[in-house]
């Protein structure tokens, strides 16, 4: 029997490129509420921890070509470990995540990557860092410590804050441009390419949330 879901069949046979994104970090580092935040805009200052699996997706275009990002959220307690790792198949790219007030998250980040490379190699995803909740003020990683982190991995680093929406959208956004451009070798793609957003998602979910009183 397939493992895939309907949506996922539905996603197979549409003109619709899919790209397939992990979020990847220790629990409670905020992974569930980036996601909240890019997708919907939402910041949920209190959710229940995710158990194994979820996924939201957001539709947006790259030189004209409709791309769905299937980001899927992972758990990221070390019981679960064994759940995430079949996913790791077929992903297009990774995004590594630690709580920049949480020395121990970051210090996983090398245990994640160890993980992510027996699993796929690197040739064959797209990587970035992101250190979350740079808003707050009790942080005891600096910035400087997460560029020389992402430096020795050869990837990009971002800081973020679900709660204020900062770096998030360029996160993705750097994330996107370069699965894409992995995907389409043969096009001549600028470094600065554009994107933009289905408006159509947002105006649905007005719609959906509008009362009748």
């Amino acid at each position: 029997m397939s493992s895939k879901t309907k949506e996922e069949n539905n996603d197979d046979n549409s003109n619709t490129n899919v790209f397939k994104i992990l979020t990847i970090g220790d629990g409670g580092v905020g992974k569930t509420s980036i996601l909240r935040r890019y997708v919907e805009n939402k910041f949920l200052k209190h959710h229940l921890s995710t158990i194994g699996i979820d996924f939201l997706s957001k539709t947006l275009k790259i030189k004209d070509k409709e791309i769905k990002l299937k980001i899927w959220d992972t758990a990221g307690q070390e019981r679960y470990r064994q759940i995430t790792s079949h996913i790791y198949k077929d992903a297009d790219g990774i995004i590594l995540v630690f709580d920049v007030t949480s020395e121990e998250s970051f210090n996983q980040i090398t245990d994640w990557m160890e993980q992510i490379k027996n699993n796929v190699s690197k040739e064959e995803i797209n990587l970035i860092l992101i250190g979350n909740k740079c808003d707050l003020a009790d942080r005891m990683v600096e910035k400087e410590r997460g560029e020389e982190m992402a430096k020795n991995l050869n990837i990009k680093y971002f800081e973020t804050s679900a709660l204020t929406g900062q770096g998030i959208n360029e996160a993705f956004e750097e994330l996107a441009k370069q699965i894409f451009r992995n995907k389409n070798p043969n096009e001549n793609i600028s470094r600065n390419i554009s994107i933009s957003y289905d408006k159509s998602e947002d105006a649905l979910k007005k719609k959906k949330g509008k009362g009748c009183c």
